[in-house]
């Protein structure tokens, strides 16, 4: 065989090997993320401050937050988690609910009569969800989040409330 025939086979050969690797981790990169997807969901637990309003739910471990720069999200500091109501479940607390509403109205901001502390509420823009404030979550809850700003100055285009 000459020289030249072996390096073509030679080039053959790791050519070879290469687009198998690839395969093997284009296989390996799509398992992952089906993985990814198809996280089992997770009970989360929270509440306001004193304790008289307990919640919990399942989401998934990967969220996404809304970080809303509207007044009464910035005064209170709020992060929302937004959750479908067939996932949530109030556990205690329904008579400690005060309701305070703003603007157009159709948003129920839900505050504890004892402790003040508004930690889940109903907002205009996901009518069939709560909207979970983040920070009232109990330690240790093991959620990885994602933080997206939430512009009020668009509110009105975005539904929020």
């Amino acid at each position: 065989m000459t020289a030249l025939k072996i390096i073509v086979v030679v080039c053959l050969m790791v050519v070879g090997f290469n687009l198998l690797l690839f395969g093997m981790l284009k296989r390996r990169i799509a398992a992952a993320k089906a993985e990814a997807l198809a996280e089992p969901p997770v009970t989360v637990s929270g509440g306001c401050h004193c304790g008289a309003v307990r919640f919990s739910f399942s989401t998934k471990r990967h969220v996404t937050l809304l970080d809303c720069n509207c007044s009464i999200c910035q005064t209170a500091a709020y992060l929302h988690l937004i959750v479908p109501h067939a996932d949530f479940t109030l556990l205690s607390g329904v008579d400690n609910l005060s309701a305070y509403r703003f603007n157009t109205g159709k948003a129920e901001h839900l505050f504890c009569r004892t402790c003040g502390i508004k930690s889940f509420y109903q907002p205009r823009s996901h009518p069939d969800c709560w909207s979970v404030n983040f920070r009232a979550l109990d330690k240790g809850h093991d959620l990885v989040e994602i933080t997206q700003p939430f512009d009020d100055a668009a509110r009105e285009d975005q539904g929020h409330d």
